[in-house]
């Protein structure tokens, strides 16, 4: 029997209208599936529904894939695949697999020989990186920085290390209601020259990403409360 294929279908990173940042492949690939792995059910419908309206929303099957399944459920996940029945892939934000858990299924995937197809789509992490200004040859996403203060400060000042030793960029994300902390200790614990971007509601109107340096940043602050944002840093050796 011919194995189906896993489509990797990125989605959008917040309230916006999905025509505007994904090809028209995506809408062709949805109209024609009807099992989804996905992070969230209640999302994941949504998203489909925007995108194709006129689906049958009592013909989905969707698989939950987050931070609650249990590794032995992922099997059962790609048995569609294995039955000959194209499956696919949504995350919360963006794109499956990058920053997101569906990295687990698609490594699944490899193991079972079935074919992985990624579409295109928007990445937080690659659009703000773009638009940073900064070392794209060579950078990092380290996720989530710890949250004690003390592990925090060790931690910003390795990757700042990191990045003047090696030219290598750093960029970490926070969660939304503590990002204004965040940029308040960027701020304190980096040196004066290190650069930072900070890249906030990516795609979305209310859109920011600005690069200026810790010094200017002490200058010019921005109200991050609650908003989805990437952080960027960049020591030059020059």
């Amino acid at each position: 029997m011919t194995k189906g294929k896993l489509y990797l279908i990125p989605c959008t990173l917040g309230e916006s209208n999905p025509f505007n940042v994904l090809p028209a492949q995506v809408k062709t690939i949805i109209d024609s599936l009807d099992t989804f792995v996905v992070e969230n059910s209640k999302a994941a419908r949504k998203f489909i529904k925007t995108i194709a309206p006129d689906k049958a929303q009592a013909s989905l099957n969707l698989f939950e894939l987050n931070k609650f399944t249990e590794v032995t459920d992922l099997p059962n996940f790609i048995k569609p695949c294995l039955e000959g029945k194209n499956l696919g892939l949504i995350s919360d934000a963006g794109c499956p697999g990058i920053a997101d858990p569906g990295a687990d299924i698609v490594s699944l995937a490899h193991k079972n020989n079935i074919q992985v197809v990624p579409l295109v789509g928007p990445s937080s992490i690659l659009l703000a990186m773009m638009a940073s200004g900064m070392n794209g040859q060579s950078f990092a996403f380290n996720g989530y920085l710890p949250i004690d203060k003390g592990e925090k400060k060790s931690e910003l000042k390795r990757l700042e290390r990191l990045s003047f030793e090696h030219n290598q960029t750093q960029s970490f994300i926070e969660t939304p209601y503590r990002n204004n902390k965040l940029l308040e200790d960027l701020c304190s614990i980096l040196s004066d020259s290190t650069e930072i971007c900070v890249a906030c509601d990516i795609t979305l109107p209310t859109e920011f990403i600005k690069t200026q340096t810790v010094s200017q940043w002490k200058k010019n602050s921005v109200d991050l409360h609650k908003r989805p944002t990437l952080f960027i840093i960049h020591k030059s050796q020059y």
